[in-house]
């Protein structure tokens, strides 16, 4: 599974650029940009944490599930004359009347 990251990416930049933006108009007296940045931070600090926890629960989840199968690149299904003659599998497999039934 493929994760993007440019939510996250653009959500924190928003987050941080605001930050600066109301401080540097805190010291400065700037008040209505101020206000303005100050009502917008909240929001995006939620939104920030809201989409690093969901990133990082994707990550656990991932990780706890077993790998999926995949054929490697090059490999295709086997050919006919490598199959059993009824079709049901390659012929390298045990027959079934030769299982150890345990």
């Amino acid at each position: 599974m493929r994760v993007s990251y440019r939510p996250l990416v653009l959500v924190s930049g928003l987050t941080f650029g605001d930050y600066l933006l109301w401080h540097w108009s805190l010291t400065g007296n700037h008040d209505v940009i101020a206000l303005v940045s100050g009502l917008s931070l909240p929001p995006l600090v939620v939104a920030l944490v809201w989409l690093l926890v969901s990133t990082a629960m994707r990550h656990v989840m991932g990780r706890a599930r077993p790998p999926a199968r995949r054929k490697a690149p090059g490999a295709s299904a086997p050919a006919m004359g490598d199959m059993h003659e009824d079709g049901r599998g390659p012929a390298t497999a045990e027959p079934p009347a030769r299982r150890i039934a345990a």
